[in-house]
């Protein structure tokens, strides 16, 4: 009695957490919620925000500048002037004049524009550079975006896996506590001795051991999951396990065109663009800046009256007109070192895009060579848990006929629970690989999860 009070107890233990309220969160839900909150991806769209912002017509140098500049000043002054060795008309000595309170005002606001009509093309080439700069961002974006893909499903996949787990030995708990019941009761009818129960009850204690810490480990590969979701980290839920391989002639054409669509190429290109601009935006320098200026401007000056004048108040306004041609005819080289140093740069982006392509190349053959394997590898555990399916049945026929110790049968339920999980370690792990050759050839966010 005592022994079938220790199984049950074990049994309700661990299954609680397989019986809480979960909804289910499909490779589709999990794509979106990762996108709208994933922190990476959130940064990286702000990056693309700020290079559209800085492609834009504000941005070019094509607008003229228009500045406003007023100014106020105000002064009072007290003064005593005086006259030594001046005499009146009447031979007097001429009397000193105090001045109190002499006030001055000024006032004057103009109005400047300027516009440059041409630079030596520099903000022409400049301001398709930064085209180029905001497409290179999308691309930077894209490649955040394809490199947290891989993060959520290499995590998505796990706790798909650590549930068929679960399944699997939750499945073998209760076999190992059938056989707890049947040993008591063929040791009551003395078929048995009490090493079969003992033998069980050291079986169920394993198999809820390993129940318990796959169960942990599901708990912890959830909360993973979640902090790639960016959601509540105790936010329940359960995963799709249902797994579909793309068929191999599409495989094959995503291989093929995967010089075009590789972002790691994509981006060597965009940065090849925007040095033959920095070659041109430096050339620039050789030649003249042209550019018009305007004025409009109002001044009003109020003084104060002197011992000799009277105060006068004196308004105007002006209107001016300016054109200039500034020529930097020799800088002392810095332009012609710059048009240099920017040519060897373009060099090195034609190198660095050939070494590029060469690694890009081998790590799509790597990817195929082991995506095979590991798809192989899968259909061969596929058929592996079948044959010990079968065995595993037939031995069951034999123990509950007694013509196999309870040895020999859990044997065979251990290689069928090795089976059944080597199986779901390969089916996963050929879907990651599978993504990781979508990832290289650019196509990972053009295709169904």
């Amino acid at each position: 009695m005592r022994n079938c009070i220790f199984t049950s107890l074990l049994i309700i233990f661990t299954t609680i957490p397989v019986f809480s309220q979960e909804n289910l969160l499909t490779k589709e839900d999990a794509v979106n919620l990762a996108l709208q909150n994933n922190f990476g991806i959130q940064v990286a769209k702000n990056q693309v925000e700020i290079a559209e912002n800085n492609k834009g017509i504000l941005n070019s140098g094509y607008l003229p500048t228009l500045t406003n500049s007023t100014t106020a000043n105000y002064n009072r002054d007290d003064a005593v002037i005086e006259f030594p060795g001046q005499v009146n008309q009447d031979g007097s000595p001429r009397a000193d004049v105090e001045l109190n309170k002499a006030e001055a005002q000024r006032y004057n606001s103009s109005l400047t524009a300027d516009y440059v009509l041409f630079d030596g093309l520099g903000r022409f080439y400049n301001y398709k550079r930064l085209k180029e700069q905001y497409q290179l961002s999308e691309l930077q974006a894209r490649e955040t975006i394809e490199n947290t893909m891989l993060q959520l499903f290499s995590v998505y996949f796990e706790v798909a896996r650590l549930t068929e787990n679960q399944n699997v030995l939750q499945e073998a708990l209760e076999i190992s506590s059938q056989r707890i019941k049947r040993a008591e009761y063929a040791f009551e009818y003395g078929q048995n001795t009490k090493l079969d129960i003992l033998n069980a009850q050291v079986d169920v204690t394993n198999d809820s051991i390993n129940l318990l810490n796959t169960q942990q480990q599901l708990a912890n590969t959830k909360r993973d999951l979640n902090v790639v979701l960016n959601q509540n980290l105790n936010e329940l839920f359960k995963v799709d396990t249902l797994i579909n391989f793309i068929p191999k002639p599409k495989l094959n054409e995503f291989v093929e065109q995967a010089t075009l669509n590789n972002v790691a190429i994509l981006q060597t290109e965009r940065n090849l663009a925007i040095n033959a601009y920095d070659i041109k935006v430096n050339k620039a320098g050789y030649l003249p800046t042209i550019g018009l200026n305007g004025t409009y401007g109002w001044n009003l000056n109020q003084s104060a009256a002197s011992a000799f004048f009277p105060g006068t108040n004196n308004t105007t306004w002006n209107f001016g007109l300016g054109a200039r041609l500034t020529w930097n005819i020799f800088d002392g080289g810095g332009t012609n070192v710059r048009v240099r140093n920017a040519k060897i740069a373009y060099e090195n982006q034609e190198l660095l895009k050939q070494q590029i392509e060469l690694e890009v190349n081998r790590d799509i053959q790597n990817a195929k060579a082991i995506y095979e394997n590991r798809l192989n590898i899968y259909q061969i555990q596929e058929q592996n848990v079948l044959t010990n399916q079968n065995n595993f049945e037939r031995s069951k026929e034999q123990f509950q006929l007694g013509r196999i110790t309870s040895i020999e049968f859990r044997q065979a339920q251990i290689n069928l629970l090795n089976a059944q999980t080597n199986k779901n370690l390969a089916k996963y792990d050929a879907k990651l690989a599978e993504l990781q050759l979508l990832q290289l050839t650019g196509q990972l966010l053009n295709v169904d999860f």
